[in-house]
């Protein structure tokens, strides 16, 4: 395997395998790439190299490892099959989801500004809040799906734009192409969280984004085992940034998280067929439910961006999120009483979890903010696992309310106000 954190003939190399990649499937190089049998053993399977440290051939010279904040190569396997299936030259593998996220914010410097998807993962509202506004980056948030609020918000000290596509858990899109348009022109960085979607269904570099972050607890791995993220570029210089504070913050993974995401990997193309196909079962059977106000899904013809996620995107995803006439009574009675959807943080594993975003994912954006945004009391988020789309149904419809003649709307009435505006 190859290692592009050492030196440039490493990186040169890593180039022209992802090239060369390129010319098999994406279910093939999930499973191929950055993945040859060990050298050393014929392993088939990449070992698990745990270790701190590497010893040196000689002063100021090793075999491409020296020290494993700074590289493994179990973590290597892992960033090199990652960046493949994005098309994108470089990967770097952090220890969580939030800690990728960190990781490009520090591409900025103190008095700069960015520009965010305003139904952003609640994690990320709190990180750039609570931590990254105490350094002096500020954030507006704007609606993502709207390039003339794009447009207005950039000031002269705006240096990035961060979007969720589809967000969470409102399933809202952005057309990437479009606002890569608007980034270039004015020479900001463009970031897009492609965990919802994944290389599989949606590669947001191919459309002119600058920087991917994954959190690869989610489907990239694919188990609910693990924590993990990753940040993927094809920019050489934003990579020589982001490498250097990818090793000095030393938030990485460990050797056996990284040989749990590069397992889990390979079943991505099989696993997200599966996630969709029941994705669309239990959508379809929630649009047509009695006790359900709205259900969001970009894979229905009634979700307003069905259009948009069908040019943008080879597939729909495997999250959809519903409202529950009824608010939080209904929505809490449906979360605490589901046999296989399991009430947990997190999605994108093989067991079918349940969450209610107010409380949950969400519970850092205050009300009076995510309510105008639709994360409302009633919004529940569902992550359909591989189970059998019957079962799952079956088990929705035996806690979904029977009696909807008293329930009431969910539907937001305050004024719907930019987030973070005036913070």
């Amino acid at each position: 395997m190859t290692n592009c954190s050492t030196t440039q003939t490493d990186c040169t190399t890593q180039e022209t395998v992802v090239e060369a990649a390129r010319d098999y499937s994406f279910a093939t190089r999930a499973i191929h790439d950055g993945q040859e049998p060990d050298s050393a053993t014929g392993a088939l399977v990449t070992p698990i190299y745990q270790t701190s440290t590497f010893v040196l051939d000689e002063l100021g010279v090793n075999k491409g490892f020296q020290y494993a904040r700074t590289h493994n190569p179990t973590r290597s396997a892992l960033e090199e099959c990652l960046a493949s299936l994005e098309n994108a030259k470089y990967c770097l593998a952090s220890a969580s989801g939030l800690s990728a996220a960190a990781t490009v914010i520090n591409l900025l410097s103190a008095g700069d500004h960015v520009i965010v998807g305003e139904d952003v993962y609640g994690g990320v509202y709190r990180l750039f809040e609570r931590v990254f506004t105490r350094y002096g980056i500020t954030f507006t948030y704007i609606d993502g799906k709207d390039l003339d609020a794009i447009e207005a918000a950039i000031t002269p000290q705006t240096k990035m734009v961060w979007l969720e596509t589809p967000t969470n858990p409102l399933l809202r899109l952005a057309d990437l192409s479009a606002v890569a348009a608007i980034t270039k022109a004015r020479k900001l960085i463009f970031v897009v969280d492609n965990t919802f979607a994944t290389p599989y269904f949606q590669r947001p570099i191919e459309l002119g984004a600058d920087v991917v972050v994954h959190s690869t607890t989610k489907y990239i791995s694919g188990h609910s085992d693990i924590i993990g993220g990753a940040v993927i570029t094809s920019n050489d210089q934003l990579f020589e940034v982001l490498k250097f504070h990818n090793n000095a913050v030393g938030a990485v993974p460990g050797p056996f998280d990284c040989f749990l995401a590069l397992r889990g990997v390979k079943t991505l193309a099989l696993r997200m067929r599966e996630h969709e196909r029941n994705a669309f079962a239990v959508a379809r059977f929630l649009e047509a439910h009695p006790a359900i106000e709205a259900v969001h899904y970009p894979g229905l013809e009634s979700h307003p961006q069905h259009e948009l996620a069908s040019k943008q995107m080879k597939g729909y995803g495997g999250v959809v999120a519903c409202v529950v006439k009824g608010g939080l009574d209904a929505a809490k009675q449906v979360v605490n009483n589901t046999k296989l959807f399991q009430l947990a943080e997190s999605l994108g594993g093989v067991k079918s979890l349940i969450c209610h975003p107010a409380t949950m994912t969400h519970a850092p954006i205050p009300k009076e903010v995510r309510e105008p945004l639709g994360i409302v009391d009633g919004l529940i988020r569902l992550s359909l696992g591989i189970e059998d789309a019957n079962d799952l149904i079956a088990d929705l419809e035996r806690v979904l309310p029977r009696d909807t003649s008293k329930t009431t709307t969910n539907a937001p009435t305050e004024k719907r106000i930019p987030v973070g505006a005036a913070r």
